[in-house]
C-alpha cells in the first residue's frame, strides 16, 4: 500500500485489490472510532452505499474486527439514500442493516436512517436536516461536524447524490436537500456540498478500472466539478483521504503516484 500526501489535509492511498482495501477501511474506522470517543465520547459517521462499503460493513461485523469498536457510543446517520422504502432492495439502510447493524450491538437509538418510505421527498429531507439540527444541537447557522463522512465515487464522478449539472451542486443554505436525478427518474435525499466538506475526516472508497478516467480527471484534472461533482468535496477544517485499488489508480501520473 502506497500513501501520498496530495497536500496538507488530503492523501491518496493505492491498495492492491477490493479485498485488501476492505481490510484497510476497517482499520481506518475502528481508528477513527477510537479516535473520536477518546476525545468526546462518541463517534458519527455519515455512511455511504455502494459494493466498497459493502464489504466494509460485512468485515467490521466479523469478530476479529467486532470486538475492537466500542458500539454502544457509535451514531450511524446517512450520506444519501434512495427514495425508496427501507426493506427495499436498493435500500442503502437496508444494505447496512443486512451487512453489519444487525449484527453488533448498536442500540437502536443510535441508527438514524433516512425516513424515504415517505412519498414527499423534499419533505423528507427537511426532516432529516431538523434531527440533524437536534442530535448536533446547532444554531441557525451552524453545520453539524460528523467524525467520519463515508463516500463512494460513480463512474461519472458523482458522489453521495450530488450528481453533475444539479443544482443541488450549488446548495449552500441547506443541509438536507432532495435532488431530481434525472438519469435515474427519481429523487435522492442527501447531505449538501456544505456538510460533507465539515467533517473531521472524509474517506472516498474508489474501485475498478471503469472508474480509471474519471479518478484521473478528479485527482489531476481541471476543477469541473459541475462534471465531476467529487472535486466539490475539499474539507474545510478535517482531512480527506482517497482509498483506491490499483485498477481505478491506473491512470494517475507517477507524479501523483510513486509505484
Amino acid at each position: 500500500m502506497n500513501t501520498i500526501a496530495l497536500s496538507n489535509n488530503v492523501q491518496i492511498q493505492v491498495i492492491a485489490n477490493p479485498e485488501a482495501l476492505a481490510q484497510a477501511a476497517a482499520a481506518e474506522f475502528v481508528q477513527q472510532a477510537n479516535r473520536a470517543i477518546a476525545a468526546t465520547g462518541r463517534f458519527t459517521v455519515a455512511l455511504s452505499g455502494g459494493s466498497t462499503p459493502k464489504s466494509l460493513y460485512a468485515l467490521l461485523a466479523t469478530p476479529s474486527w467486532r470486538e475492537q469498536v466500542p458500539w454502544q457510543q457509535v451514531y450511524f446517520f446517512w450520506g444519501d439514500e434512495r427514495h425508496v422504502p427501507p426493506d427495499h432492495p436498493d435500500s442503502n439502510y437496508r444494505m447496512t442493516q443486512e451487512r453489519l447493524l444487525s449484527q453488533v450491538p448498536i442500540p437502536p437509538e443510535n441508527v438514524h436512517r433516512i425516513k424515504t418510505e415517505r412519498p414527499d421527498a423534499s419533505a423528507v429531507a427537511t426532516e432529516y436536516e431538523q434531527e440533524l439540527r437536534q442530535f448536533f444541537q446547532l444554531e441557525a447557522n451552524e453545520l453539524p461536524r460528523f467524525d467520519l463522512v463515508l463516500l463512494g465515487m460513480g463512474p461519472d464522478g458523482h458522489t453521495a447524490s450530488l450528481f453533475p449539472h444539479t443544482q443541488v451542486l450549488h446548495e449552500q443554505t441547506r443541509l438536507v436537500a432532495a435532488p431530481w436525478v434525472e438519469k435515474f427518474k427519481t429523487y435522492r435525499i442527501t447531505l449538501t456540498p456544505p456538510v460533507l466538506n465539515h467533517a473531521v475526516h472524509t474517506v472516498f472508497f474508489v474501485t475498478g478500472a471503469e472508474k480509471a478516467e474519471t479518478l484521473q480527471a478528479v485527482i489531476e484534472g481541471d476543477f469541473q466539478p459541475e462534471n465531476f461533482p467529487s472535486q466539490l468535496i475539499q474539507p474545510v477544517h478535517g482531512t480527506l483521504l482517497w482509498m483506491v485499488d490499483q485498477a481505478a489508480a491506473r491512470l494517475l501520473s507517477p507524479s501523483v503516484i510513486k509505484r
